[in-house]
């Protein structure tokens, strides 16, 4: 175990280890990520609970994905802890403001507890004891690491040669309170880098869901874009869509079906059938869609005899469905939203 003596005394610092009833039950829900069109990609938004790193190199607008994250929260009535380690949190509220989200009445409220964890010779049981304690504090739901670089600078050198174990626990300790963690990592392109590095850590098997945000060039103008690399357990949309970060936070842009070649970073453009007018919806919930859209209204137990699907799965596609907006329910039966007709059978996307 950590320990420290100063002055106050003797502090130690567990490794924590997970107990049963220490264990936070895990939940169905899904949180959003703030960015329009991103939830629809990952399937609904955040599984409750998981782990979700952004990775990307510097300048790519990972802080403001982080800030949408949190600010998505405080709408839905959540509280959020935020970890930084190389900014004071000063810099970081006004940056803050530049992209259109004021956290400062939110941490005068004790909504949002921002630390700032920067001395050089931290342990990781030091870092978590900080966090879980500011969690059960203020009652977060949602907890934002910005970033897993800083975390590993600074740690104490000792402390860095098991980074990797060392992040496991932290992850493991943080989800098993029931809380949502939103981790930033820095990727650096090196030469002998692959063209498509995810998080630069080999920490890809701790999360559950990993996003990667890249620069590519697109006919001579240099454009960042993003695709969801992995959801554990959980469909998702696998197309790279361009984005902008603009003065309101991050606006998702048209889909590169178009191109070949980005994970180069120098994509080339070819000739394809039309990508479908709403992108982000998976097969099966295109299946389902039509057969509402065709019908006029029509209960689960038509869908799945027509369409050879179960019931249980066919409620799933419906549920999501109707959190899009795609389908209305009266009832037991489904119908499309009047909005969404004369589109060719289809709605038009995000």
């Amino acid at each position: 175990h950590t320990m420290r003596m100063t002055a106050a005394g003797v502090q130690v610092f567990p490794r924590t280890p997970e107990r049963p009833e220490d264990l936070t039950p895990r939940k169905t829900d899904r949180l959003s990520t703030g960015v329009a069109g991103l939830d629809e990609m990952m399937g609904g938004g955040i599984p409750t609970g998981d782990s979700l790193v952004l990775a990307g190199p510097t300048g790519t607008g990972k802080t403001t994905f982080a800030l949408k994250f949190v600010a998505a929260g405080l709408q839905a009535g959540e509280a959020s802890v935020i970890a930084i380690f190389e900014e004071h949190p000063e810099v970081y509220l006004e940056r803050g403001t530049s992209i259109d989200i004021d956290l400062r009445k939110a941490v005068h409220d004790d909504k949002v507890r921002i630390i700032y964890l920067r001395p050089l010779d931290l342990s990781v049981d030091e870092t978590l004891d900080e966090i879980r304690n500011a969690v059960k504090s203020i009652g977060a739901t949602r907890v934002v690491i910005d970033s897993i670089s800083g975390f590993e600078m600074a740690l104490a050198p000792a402390f860095r040669e098991d980074f990797r174990e060392s992040l496991y626990r932290l992850i493991g300790a943080l989800t098993g309170l029931g809380v949502t963690i939103f981790s930033t990592v820095e990727v650096v392109e090196t030469e002998k880098s692959s063209g498509f590095q995810l998080t630069g850590y080999q920490v890809s098997f701790l999360t559950d869901d990993i996003l990667s945000l890249r620069y590519v060039e697109i006919e001579g103008e240099l454009r960042k874009a993003l695709v969801v690399v992995k959801m554990r357990g959980s469909d998702h949309s696998r197309e790279f869509r361009t984005y902008d970060v603009t003065g309101n936070g991050v606006k998702l842009r048209e889909s590169l079906r178009d191109f070949d070649g980005i994970i180069s970073g120098m994509p080339t453009r070819q000739f394809r059938i039309p990508a479908p007018p709403h992108p982000g919806l998976m097969e099966a919930e295109v299946l389902v869609l039509e057969l509402v859209i065709r019908s006029g209204a029509i209960t689960v137990e038509e869908i799945a005899k027509q369409s050879g699907q179960s019931s249980a799965g066919i409620e799933r596609v419906l549920k999501r469905l109707l959190q899009l907006g795609y389908a209305s329910r009266k009832g037991n039966r489904y119908k499309a939203e009047a909005r969404l007709r004369g589109h060719g059978g289809f709605p038009r996307g995000e």
